[in-house]
């Protein structure tokens, strides 16, 4: 294996799943400029996930839509129109 091509500065950070709240602690190299207070008094870098294990339906069993840019209404409004045909026959 290639020496020297994995980072050094590994550091604790906090992950947050934004769609459920869940917050899980974690080695990383990612930066960011927000904080937050953990459990154990400790400050950590803060990063904001949109999915994770914690919501993801693989993960959970359970079918979850997850919009953050506004996708599943576009495409429900541009095919309405079909979905009602096939709902009425």
């Amino acid at each position: 294996m290639k020496k020297d091509i994995h980072p050094k500065n590994y550091r604790l950070v906090v992950f947050k799943d934004m769609s459920n709240d869940v917050t899980f602690l974690s080695r990383s190299t990612i930066n960011t400029k927000e904080t937050i207070k953990w459990e154990d008094g400790n400050e950590y870098p803060l990063v904001k996930l949109e999915i994770s294990s914690a919501s993801h339906p693989f993960y959970t069993g359970k079918m979850k839509l997850v919009d953050s840019a506004g996708r599943v209404d576009k495409f429900n409004s541009k095919y309405k129109k079909f979905f009602e045909k096939k709902e009425t026959k």
